[in-house]
């Protein structure tokens, strides 16, 4: 991306005219999330949890949303079980974002080294099959 004084305020899309011919190209193959893994070598993030969101959007959602907090109470992760779900992305409706958080909740109850496990499977599994909303 391009700076730019919207980078807190406003998703990625599409056709996104911030978008670099080489930041397309790295998004798309997702090699843009390896500098996360930095993060998570800190301690500051997992390799799966909730995909963390803008601030602007936690504010706004956390007033829409029921249980959208507790999505903070585990460390958000490179990838997610709502990603891996089809929940990736630009949302554009509010129940996009319900469907996001259920299924971070969901993760959250239901936590195992196995499902964590299936979840970056089947991360590899898209990043390589390619995904429509990676941009």
């Amino acid at each position: 991306m391009k700076c730019n004084g919207e980078a807190h305020t406003r998703q990625a899309t599409a056709d996104d005219e911030r978008k670099t011919r080489i930041g397309d190209f790295i998004r798309r193959t997702n090699l843009d999330e390896l500098p996360q893994f930095i993060n998570v070598l800190k301690g500051d993030m997992s390799l799966v949890g909730p995909r963390p969101h803008m601030l602007l959007h936690t504010e706004e959602y956390s007033q829409l949303i029921n249980k959208y907090m507790v999505r903070h109470f585990i460390k958000p992760g490179i990838t997610g079980w709502a990603q891996v779900n089809g929940f990736r992305g630009e949302t554009h409706k509010l129940e996009e974002m319900e469907g996001r958080i259920k299924k971070d909740i969901w993760y959250i109850e239901n936590w195992s080294v196995a499902l964590d496990m299936e979840i970056m499977l089947r991360t590899v599994f898209v990043m390589i099959k390619g995904d429509k909303k990676a941009y």
